[in-house]
Parts: C-alpha cells; structure tokens; sequence
C-alpha cells in the first residue's frame, strides 16, 4: 500500500550537469576551484538542505536531482520571466552566463523539467496530501516580492480562492499545527511568527498536481533557523528542524484524514 504523504523538494540540489557548468564558467569549468565555488554558491541560492529538513522515513518523497538553476521545477513550464524556469540570473540579480550566451530552454526542459514531472505524476497514486518542501533567506532577496524585508520563520503556501491548494477551513489548524510541532526550535529564536500565504501565496508544484481529492501546500523554512555566517549549517538545528518537521507531517495527514 502507498504511503499516503508525497513530499517533494524542488531545490534541494545544487548539481549542475558538465554542459551547464560549462556554459556558466566556460574554460574556467576545467579549474577544481572555480567549480567547487560555482556549486556552492548555486547550493546556498537553493534551498539548502531541505533534503534533511522535510525527510520523513514513512513517506514518499521525491527530492530533485538538478538545481533549480539549470531548471526550475517550481515554475510552469512556459514561464519566461526573469524569475521563471531557466533563469539568467541569480537572485541577486547577478548573471549567470557571460554576455551572449545562447541558451536552448526547450532542451533543458525536455531534459530536467520534463522527467521530474514524470516522476511526480507517477507517484501520485493512492497519495491523502501533498507536502512541497523549501526554505527561504531571512530578507527578501533583489528578485523578491518582499526585498530587504525580513521573512517569517515559517510560511504555509496554501493558495487563495480559486487557487486553494489545501481546504480554506483547514488554514488556521494547519497553521496551529505547525506552531505546535516546531514550538522547540522556535521558542527564543530570532524569529518565530508561523505565516499562511506570507511572502507567498501558492506554490506552483501544489497547484500543479493538487485538486480536490489531493490537498497540497508548500511550507517554507527560514534559513536563518539552521544556518549561521556563510552558509555553514548548523547540523544540531537541522536535526531538531526535521523532527519537528517529522511531527508536524503527522498533524496535517491527521487533519486531511490520511493518517
């Protein structure tokens, strides 16, 4: 029988494939050190670790296997924007290809976009809830509905109105929820405040695969909970966060009745 929780994690990874690295660095792709960097800034201008923040033994999870800078799962696939699903810059606006780089889109989504989405559609059967898994700085970045401004320690994405990804009726026990099973971790830190739709209000994965039978939401986690200067985690927070995290996917199945 199917677990009756699918978690995905879009932008857990920051793998980039040789080809993309290469379009990135140029001849600088041959320099050990000029790659490490490459791929650690693409990491932390990911969702780090959200691997190990949203994994739930018990459950299916799908975590992506490319950065969302080769390819942004959490974006339509027609998205062209700035922002959308093969981007040209960073989120601080700094460009990630040299001047003139041509970049086939349509072959990167047949690639990367293309097979996730496969994936996911095939894990979808016999699921109760769809769970969308990521983190976000503490400030909004350049590229950001909410720049410079500072970000709740957790966001709940449930949709609005037509675009309700999750029962209306359910948003403030999820929330309440969420409250609940984090209190450890949020007790005495820097920020606490349990947000719904706050800088956010859907997440495109929810709304792509969720419907009536299905409910869906992203949760975003703030990094500034896990990670110190530089992007250096913080293993112990990251432990506490994930059995939080743990605690807190057995509340929502409970609410939807799949638990």
């Amino acid at each position: 029988m199917a677990p009756p929780l699918l978690i995905l994690t879009p932008h857990s990874s920051g793998q980039l494939p040789a080809q993309v690295m290469h379009q990135m660095l140029g001849e600088a792709v041959y320099d050990t050190l000029a790659r490490e960097a490459l791929q650690r800034r693409i990491f932390l201008d990911g969702d780090p670790y959200t691997d190990l923040l949203f994994l739930v033994p018990d459950a299916r999870t799908l975590n992506a296997p490319w950065s969302r800078f080769v390819a942004d799962l959490n974006r339509k696939r027609d998205d062209a924007s700035d922002n959308g699903v093969v981007k040209r810059t960073g989120f601080d606006l700094n460009a990630l290809y040299p001047a003139g780089t041509e970049l086939d889109a349509e072959d990167r989504l047949r690639r990367y976009w293309d097979s996730f989405d496969a994936q996911v559609r095939a894990e979808l059967e016999g699921v109760s809830l769809l769970m969308v898994g990521h983190s976000m700085g503490m400030y909004g970045p350049a590229l950001g509905p909410d720049h410079g401004q500072p970000r709740p320690a957790l966001t709940l994405m449930l949709g609005e109105g037509e675009r309700a990804t999750f029962p209306p009726g359910l948003a403030e026990p999820l929330r309440l929820a969420a409250e609940q099973a984090f209190s450890a971790v949020l007790r005495g830190a820097e920020v606490s405040r349990v947000a719904v739709n706050d800088p956010w209000t859907t997440d495109d994965l929810s709304v792509r695969y969720g419907h009536a039978r299905l409910p869906a939401f992203g949760l975003e986690i703030n990094a500034g909970l896990y990670l110190i200067d530089e992007g250096v985690p913080r293993d112990d927070r990251i432990h506490a966060l994930n059995a939080c995290l743990q605690v807190f996917a057995a509340a929502a199945l409970e609410l939807v009745g799949g638990g």
